[in-house]
């Protein structure tokens, strides 16, 4: 498990942080995929918000195939 200041991360979520690492995005851009409906919290707080990381590789590999394209 991972954990951040206060709060633990469940095996299998991703932070903010390393969510936007992940995609080689801002956090700005974190929050923009979530405000688009591309990707759904998964748990943490509204100001610590957790992601899956099957949902993140999810939108790793759509990137990767939309730049080979």
């Amino acid at each position: 498990m991972v954990t951040m200041d206060h709060e633990i991360v469940r095996p299998g979520h991703l932070t903010a942080h390393q969510t936007a690492r992940a995609l080689s995005i801002t956090l700005g851009g974190v929050r923009l995929l979530v405000h688009r409906g591309q990707l759904v919290r998964s748990g943490g707080s509204p100001r610590q918000p957790t992601y899956k990381a099957t949902d993140i590789a999810a939108l790793v590999a759509k990137r990767a195939n939309r730049a080979a394209a």
